[in-house]
């Protein structure tokens, strides 16, 4: 497979009234064509941030990239002219956003926001973008998607619009798909009904797919890779079953303790991770987990960097060599 994002050393602050706040502190990661590499972390750990630079949508100011670049195909999105990143974006990247009620126009009808795409980047006709919005509609399950290209955001439901929003995310058929968050505010069977869709799209389309989540258990089923964020810094990557069979950093250890599994007893009490995320306007020195973590020493007041747990599987933990012994119970059996 060949290399179609590289993201390295990325850094990017917000100024804000309280103060300067590190969004993204140093991340490096990259992503191969035909690949889907998930990006996993709480609230406020600098996910979606990272997706929005991608497609350079930050607004500067308040945001402010101090160092980095993002190369697509070998171009440096970062240093981009406006031309160039319209063409680029909804083109060669899509991305499906965070919440569609939000994302999609309210006074557009659906029909005017799915061929606008089309024919911005594609040239096509008004006919012919209306067709392909009818056949993108069919392709993500959305039923009579003639009646629906007449109809406004607020006459659909949240699955709805959600597939809209990949309909519209996938209409130039896209080498990279970003997905923020794709199934927020979703039911567990219609979340399951998106992200198989999800999946299945990218290996027809022969694209690369970001998935951005909170929810492991996405990341379990659907991910090639994982990239576990924490204040603004990659602390754990790798392959999906290596992390998962080897978590080797606390934080991803105490994601895994605090999910419910069905190959656990019913009285079996969850884990959770002790204390609340850090402000990231006011981050101390060291490893920023070293509050909320069991396992400090002296050596967490110095920041770790990544280092190798065993072929591409990597951590930022000064307690490697003790965390190689500790396992989530019955780890082996995810």
């Amino acid at each position: 497979m060949s290399q179609l994002l590289a993201v390295h050393d990325l850094q990017i602050e917000f100024k804000t009234q309280v103060g300067i706040v590190r969004a993204v502190n140093g991340i490096s990661f990259t992503i191969n064509s035909g690949e889907t590499v998930a990006i996993v972390g709480e609230s406020g750990s600098g996910k979606s941030v990272s997706a929005l630079a991608m497609l350079n949508l930050l607004p500067q100011p308040p945001a402010r990239i101090i160092s980095g670049q993002i190369r697509f195909d070998g171009q440096n999105i970062l240093t981009l002219p406006p031309a160039a990143l319209r063409k680029l974006r909804g083109h060669k990247i899509g991305m499906i956003f965070q919440e569609p009620m939000t994302s999609l126009n309210p006074v557009l009808s659906i029909g005017r926001q799915i061929t606008e795409t089309l024919r911005q980047h594609l040239g096509l006709s008004a006919r012919a973008a209306r067709a392909r919005a009818i056949e993108l509609l069919n392709l993500v399950g959305i039923a009579d998607p003639e009646r629906r290209l007449k109809q406004y955001p607020h006459h659909l439901s949240g699955g709805m619009r959600q597939r809209v929003m990949i309909a519209i995310a996938i209409s130039c058929e896209p080498r990279l798909l970003i997905a923020d968050e794709p199934t927020t505010a979703l039911d567990v069977t219609i979340q399951a009904q998106i992200l198989l869709l999800l999946k299945t799209l990218t290996q027809r389309l022969g694209a690369a797919l970001i998935l951005i989540t909170h929810n492991l258990g996405i990341v379990a089923r659907y991910a090639d890779r994982v990239n576990v964020m924490y204040a603004g810094r990659i602390v754990e990557e790798g392959p999906a079953v290596d992390v998962y069979r080897n978590p080797s950093h606390p934080y991803t250890l105490g994601l895994l303790n605090s999910v419910p599994r069905l190959d656990r007893p019913r009285q079996f009490k969850l884990d959770p991770i002790p204390g609340q995320p850090p402000d990231p306007a006011h981050l101390s020195t060291g490893c920023a987990f070293r509050p909320r973590c069991r396992y400090q020493t002296q050596d967490c007041a110095t920041t770790p960097a990544l280092q190798t747990v065993h072929g591409a599987h990597r951590s930022a933990c000064w307690q490697l060599d003790s965390l190689r012994q500790i396992r989530a119970p019955d780890q082996s059996k995810s």
